[in-house]
């Protein structure tokens, strides 16, 4: 069998190497958006009055509902990221890759827990006039739907880390760091459950360990596992002869 060309190699690799950009792309949009929309640098806080909350929807609904209609784009990218994944991760367990499915199961679940949430946001804002009672039951909603189920995250993170653990090949199809990076990133992910119990502190879903910690640790694996692929792709393209 013939090796193919450079050229036809590094055509057949493009589509990969753009879709483990997404990540990284996914949280830059994802986080413009929820900076047009109000939400950042101070989320809505879980011990804000009623009149506060309907206050914070009310001021601009234009803006927010543009802001979190963008953050929906940005979070999409976060499955073509789990794709991508996937797909690096099969040439690691060959003909049982039941990790490598739940990879993706999982990264589909956290794609909808983020982006159903934002749309519930938008929902809320999408008429003022409502009764504030439920604006403030639909803000909890979101809110606790985007914040403390954690699960499938951890899922997630654990499973991409035992392929690349029991990955014993010459050539590893991603280094064994990136796996230790995703136990990191699922541990620093459990305090978010705690905002289930609390209203104001640390560990309210707008709290330092369940709202700042989740959200720097998901953006950091973002990166991480964007250019830890680019990478390995890149790496693999050049010891097949296609370093020119």
């Amino acid at each position: 069998m013939t090796t193919p060309p450079v050229a036809d190699r590094m055509r057949a690799l493009r589509p990969q190497l753009w879709c483990a950009l997404a990540g990284p792309v996914a949280i830059v949009v994802a986080l413009a958006g929820w900076l047009i929309a109000g939400i950042l640098p101070k989320p809505p806080a879980a011990d804000l009055s009623t009149a506060e909350l309907v206050r914070f929807y009310a001021s601009d609904p234009a803006a927010f509902q543009a802001g979190v209609t963008i953050s929906i784009f940005g979070i999409s990218g976060m499955g073509v990221l789990a794709g991508a994944i996937t797909v690096r991760l099969l040439d690691a367990e060959g003909r049982s890759p039941v990790l490598c499915f739940t990879q993706l199961i999982a990264g589909t679940v956290t794609w909808v827990l983020l982006v159903v949430p934002l749309v519930i946001m938008n929902v809320a804002a999408f008429r003022p006039e409502r009764s504030p009672e439920l604006t403030v039951l639909l803000n909890d909603l979101a809110w606790l739907l985007f914040v403390p189920p954690v699960a499938p995250f951890v899922v997630q993170n654990v499973a991409i880390a035992l392929v690349v653990l029991r990955d014993r090949a010459e050539r590893p199809v991603l280094p064994r760091w990136v796996a230790y990076a995703n136990l990191w990133v699922a541990f620093l992910f459990l305090p978010g459950v705690l905002s289930y119990f609390f209203k104001s502190g640390p560990f309210a879903w707008q709290g330092l360990f369940s709202f700042w910690l989740a959200l720097s640790s998901y953006a950091a694996w973002a990166f991480i596992m964007g250019f830890a692929l680019r990478n390995a792709l890149l790496e693999e393209h050049a010891a097949a002869g296609g370093a020119g």
